[in-house]
């Protein structure tokens, strides 16, 4: 993991274990670099002081602000656990040690809190898009993310970096379509929004109320594939002002995701 941000919400999170930070020796030094080795020592990780070819030599971002820690792999999800709730899915709270798989324990039944609110990405393939969409997700309460397994963009240092710490907290499900995944969530009772610039309804004039919800986003371009339009329960539009008929994918999540944040509070 690579970034300042990051690497300090995933110390802050403790869901991940960590087995060692580098910090480049000649980083300029800003505050959140003294932030990150307070919090390394206190969770005890070793961090490193090294050179920057050193760090280079590891980095996997063109710019990964003087900082990387080594980190266990997040862990996905099923689609049912995101909805019913689940127990260590992004790892247990520890120090030290190297990466390692580990699977999630799913509870039997829902957990205590608001009800899920999941974000489906439908072919996007840019890492920044995708890093950027997560952030927005996370700041206006998104319990979940599902991505499809292939022909999409997964969470990789660039999408870590671009999410400043978001995926620590955004559970993460990999599902083989999305098409399959909305028919599973209407069989869970989640109601599904589709994200469409031809919607026929205007996504603030919806009633979301503080039932379970999942919004959909396409791809830059195609937008949502047939398919899953057609498995949604609303296609729902931004109704826009200017001259340029669409957002990009991830200013339009942006929009989207607090405005159903925004019914979801009016409604509680």
């Amino acid at each position: 993991m690579e970034g300042r941000q990051a690497v300090r919400e995933l110390l802050v999170a403790g869901r991940r274990e960590v087995g060692e930070i580098w910090i480049a020796e000649r980083a300029d030094p800003a505050p959140i670099l003294g932030e990150i080795d307070a919090l390394a020592r206190e969770r005890k990780v070793p961090v490193r002081l090294v050179s920057s070819r050193r760090l280079e030599s590891v980095q996997a971002t063109e710019t990964p602000q003087g900082v990387v820690a080594f980190a266990a792999a997040l862990q996905a999800v099923t689609l049912e656990e995101l909805v019913l709730g689940v127990i260590g899915a992004l790892g247990e709270k520890g120090a030290g040690g190297k990466p390692e798989a580990g699977a999630a324990q799913a509870v039997p039944g829902p957990t205590a809190g608001p009800a899920p609110f999941l974000v489906l990405l439908d072919g996007v393939t840019d890492p920044q898009n995708l890093g950027a969409v997560m952030r927005s997700a996370e700041c206006a309460g998104a319990t979940g993310l599902v991505l499809p397994r292939h022909r999409a963009a997964h969470v990789t240092p660039a999408v870590t970096k671009a999410a400043a710490g978001a995926v620590e907290y955004l559970r993460l499900a990999l599902v083989a379509g999305i098409p399959s995944a909305l028919q599973e969530l209407e069989n869970l009772g989640v109601m599904t929004i589709g994200l469409d610039e031809r919607g026929d309804s205007e996504l603030f004039g919806l009633d979301v109320g503080p039932r379970p919800v999942a919004l959909v986003l396409g791809a830059e371009g195609r937008g949502i594939a047939q398919l899953a339009r057609r498995r949604c329960d609303v296609l729902a539009r931004i109704p826009l002002g200017g001259e340029i008929d669409s957002l990009n994918v991830s200013a339009a999540a942006a929009v989207a995701c607090f405005e159903i944040a925004r019914q979801r509070r009016k409604s509680s």
